[in-house]
């Protein structure tokens, strides 16, 4: 072999390896909130569109009966979620899932346990419309709001249209988008205030991202990943599936954000869990060790760790907790 090609296989060769070897995945890490939340182009945020959002969002005729508001179940004093196990829809009957918390929703790609929405202006009109939630249609909604000279004032301001859904969906956006929490102890504990976590959360948080292993789901800046499992807390309600129609996604729910979770309790997609406590006990030792319809259950008991970690974690997740803009309800 000619000397000169030899030395350019040999000289290659380091290289080649190194473009075969597999890409490092970047560890999972908690990250503050972004300081704005997006918007997207043909909906930006404007104080008289957040205004009329407000509005809408207190306003009971959003429900068929005229007795339900956004606020209903997404109540200021309890972190916009409701403090129930679940909530219930207009007629009072109870629904399938706990409320979560709209808290911090602008940041999210993901919304709604099941997923079925991917911005807060396809979430809007969901439970809106829904017969088993505020049962109110659409063209009903729209000919009641133009019988009110207020909105109709205000739309025509704020959209130059009288009122109608795409709008309504468009205000109630805008003023979610304002629902962020302030910062949290962890959150001036990762800036470098090393006294804002106790010792209590601080050993909490090593375990929360060590050996208990919560991270893995519960990362960046909303703690959650953004993903859909399947934990076995119970079979009853398909979850995932009942969107995308695939059987691997039955029983699936998105990982909810732990930011003010110490104020959302109850806890899970069916609220079965009282208390932080439960929570993580269930994860240290009641996770079941089989699926359904030959589906596995997609995380492990954590069998190694002791009850004494307990009340650390609890007190690592109470860390989460920023202060919650205070919204005026309407007079």
């Amino acid at each position: 072999m000619n000397r000169w090609l030899f030395l350019s296989l040999i000289l290659l060769l380091p290289c080649a390896l190194l473009s075969e070897q597999p890409e490092k995945v970047k560890p999972a890490s908690l990250a503050p909130l972004p300081k704005q939340v997006p918007a997207p182009k043909n909906n930006p945020t404007t104080p008289a569109k957040v205004e009329l959002g407000r509005q809408l969002f207190f306003d009971v005729r959003l429900s068929g009966n005229n007795r339900m508001s956004c606020a209903s179940c997404h109540m200021p004093d309890k972190a916009f979620a409701d403090g129930r196990v679940v909530s219930t829809g207009a007629d009072g009957t109870p629904l399938r899932r706990n409320t979560r918390s709209c808290l911090n929703a602008g940041f999210a790609t993901s919304l709604l346990a099941d997923g079925r929405a991917t911005s807060l202006e396809e979430q809007a009109l969901l439970p809106i419309q829904s017969p088993a939630e505020m049962n109110q249609p659409l063209d009903t909604l729209e000919k009641e709001l133009a019988q009110v000279p207020g909105y109709v004032k205000e739309f025509k301001a704020v959209f130059g249209a009288p009122p109608n859904r795409q709008d309504l969906a468009r205000a109630l956006a805008a003023f979610q988008r304002t629902l962020v929490s302030g910062p949290s102890p962890l959150d001036r504990f990762l800036a470098g205030e090393k006294e804002a976590l106790s010792d209590d959360a601080r050993a909490g948080y090593e375990l929360f991202r060590g050996e208990a292993g919560c991270i893995t789901c519960h990362n960046g800046p909303l703690l959650s990943d953004g993903k859909f499992y399947r934990l076995g807390i119970s079979f009853r309600d398909e979850g995932r599936a009942q969107i995308t129609g695939k059987k691997e996604d039955r029983y699936r729910f998105l990982t909810p954000s732990l930011r003010n979770v110490a104020q959302t309790g109850p806890y899970m997609h069916n609220g079965s869990l009282k208390t932080l406590d439960d929570v993580i006990l269930f994860y240290y030792r009641g996770v079941p060790r089989q699926g359904r319809d030959g589906l596995p259950v997609e995380i492990e008991a954590l069998q190694d760790q002791s009850f004494s970690e307990i009340p650390l974690l609890v007190a690592f997740l109470k860390a989460l907790s920023g202060e919650i803009p205070e919204i005026t309800p309407l007079p």
